[in-house]
């Protein structure tokens, strides 16, 4: 064989060698290392697309709205959500508003949180008309099931996922349907004209506006008194707002009732928390979890290169994968097969120790 032909077919094959060692250190980082079933950590819980802010507008004091372009968009329900990638890498999740009949773009909106954690600032003041995003999604975990009635209670920016319910049961003939829609001032509340308009005619005592600054709280006795006396067995509750609202909406429902919730942070615990420990099966390593403390923040304190984005059980990005112990789920995220084998550790613990994580 002719001497630089054997040189360009060596070359080659360790070109391929490198290239294989490197794809197989990507799939198992701790490589060497005995790996397992290869961890779910990190990985895109659906695929990702790329869209252009077609659209940045104040739709009410405090709450922008983004209109989202691309092609033959995935299609998605009343009570979808979507995974929206800001520039700076943080991830948060944002309930589709929009049409979905739409395949052209999507429809979010977002309140401003001051003193939240970077999210709805950078969406207010980072993002702009024209820029490219990356969302993943839809996903929906706060479906319009089928019901022989509805009632919605949404609070503020929890409007966002009750309004194409709304436009859903209002735009057919069947079930009967009442509304609860409360903020802190009229100024601050989204959707409200769209709203309003469905007050009109034979709407007018189906749908309740309440304005804290003129009206005071919301009279959820009031309206729950009216539910069990006046809809049947079955009546579908979809409740989204902060988690006085929700935890409001709990105590009150009446029997016979089916409540269907989404929250902007993770369901309160019940009872304190306690320390527990993690094994890390791959790395050899056993941390203490303390009480005060997530396993995400052990875990990190050890293996600083573990993603992670929300930290509050949203976004999926901190999924690992459980080997051994029983967890105490508090995501909102995870399907009933996926809690049986894995856990969003930024908010979820076990139950009693250890756990153990293919990590």
């Amino acid at each position: 064989m002719p001497r630089p032909l054997a040189l360009a077919l060596t070359a080659g094959a360790a070109l391929l060698a490198r290239g294989a060692m490197r794809r197989r250190i990507e799939d198992s980082p701790l490589w060497p290392l005995g790996a397992l079933a290869e961890p779910v950590s990190g990985r895109p819980r659906s695929r990702a697309l790329r869209l252009t802010v077609a659209a940045h507008e104040t739709v009410a004091d405090g709450v922008v709205q983004l209109r989202l372009e691309g092609r033959e968009l995935p299609g998605w329900a009343p009570g979808a959500h979507l995974d929206l990638v800001l520039p700076s890498g943080l991830v948060r999740q944002y309930s589709l508003c929009g049409d979905p009949a739409d395949t052209s773009s999507y429809t979010v909106a977002t309140r401003l949180v001051p003193d939240g954690r970077g999210g709805s600032r950078e969406v207010h003041e980072g993002l702009r008309a024209g820029m490219t995003v990356e969302v993943r999604g839809p996903r929906n975990r706060f479906p319009l099931a089928p019901a022989p009635a509805y009632v919605f209670v949404a609070g503020g920016i929890g409007i966002t996922p009750i309004l194409p319910m709304l436009r859903a049961v209002s735009a057919r003939p069947g079930p009967e349907w009442r509304l609860l829609y409360g903020g802190r001032s009229r100024a601050s509340m989204p959707y409200l004209a769209e709203i309003e308009k469905l007050v009109a005619g034979d709407a007018a005592e189906r749908v309740t506006v309440v304005a804290e600054d003129e009206d005071g709280l919301p009279d959820l006795d009031a309206l729950f008194a009216g539910v069990a006396a006046d809809l049947p067995e079955g009546t579908a509750v979809h409740c989204c707002g902060p988690e006085a609202l929700t935890a409001a909406v709990e105590a009150r429902i009446p029997e016979g009732a089916v409540l269907r919730t989404e929250r902007f942070t993770p369901r309160t615990s019940i009872g304190g928390n306690q320390p527990f420990e993690v094994e890390l099966r791959r790395s050899g390593r056993t941390l203490t979890v303390a009480a005060d403390s997530t396993v995400l923040a052990a875990v990190r304190a050890e293996l600083p290169d573990t993603p992670y984005s929300c930290e509050q059980g949203f976004c999926g990005t901190c999924q690992q994968r459980v080997l051994a112990g029983e967890i105490d789920h508090r995501d909102e995220l995870l399907t009933d097969a996926e809690r049986a084998d894995s856990m969003l550790i930024c908010v979820s613990r076990a139950r009693r120790s250890p756990l153990v994580l293919d990590l």
